[in-house]
């Protein structure tokens, strides 16, 4: 079954080696990995999107809390999250079906970002099932090249990351006891 984990890091050099080999020194195997800076310049999230059993994940979890640069984990459920991911896709279109695939486009809301005499390129993002949907829909056309980037995820309402290690271990981000 697939997994989104939310990793809450110290924003400093080498964070990203460590985390990424703390999956490949246990066998975890990464599905997707994307990381990026946080509205706090000191903190980055490292979205990870891995597959297991429930013990696994928890097994995961652990090992990751563990490290000392970790500040948070949170495992998004699909039912509290929203997704999302960036495709950018080349596929070969000419004057005799470059409509055609124009208006497909359109239904996926996907992006034109560039044209040339026989090749379109494509951005479309949304859900591995959106981005699926729409490579199907390509694939008569000839798709020449595609290219993804790993997923990212939030929880959907007003709880954050960061309540949710607060209220987990009952401390903030930087070790001070809240209870």
């Amino acid at each position: 079954m697939k997994h989104v984990l939310s990793v809450y890091v110290e924003n400093q050099p080498g964070v990203l080696v460590r985390v990424a080999s703390m999956f490949s020194r246990r066998e975890f195997n990464i599905d997707s990995l994307s990381v990026g800076v946080t509205q706090s310049p000191e903190f980055s999230r490292i979205t990870v999107v891995v597959h297991g059993d429930a013990g696994l994940i928890e097994q995961m979890i652990k090992q990751l809390e563990k490290m000392p640069v970790v500040k948070a984990v949170q495992r998004l459920d699909a039912s509290i999250a929203v997704t999302r991911g960036m495709t950018m896709i080349k596929v070969s279109a000419d004057d005799t079906n470059r409509l055609d695939v124009l208006k497909m486009a359109e239904l996926f809301r996907a992006h034109v970002i560039d044209v040339r005499p026989t090749t379109l390129i494509f951005e479309i993002t949304g859900d591995d099932e959106k981005v699926t949907a729409f490579m199907q829909l390509l694939a008569p056309y000839g798709i020449m090249e595609v290219i993804r980037t790993g997923l990212i995820a939030l929880e959907r309402g007003e709880n954050t990351i960061n309540n949710y290690e607060k209220a987990r271990a009952g401390r903030d981000f930087y070790g001070k006891n809240l209870l």
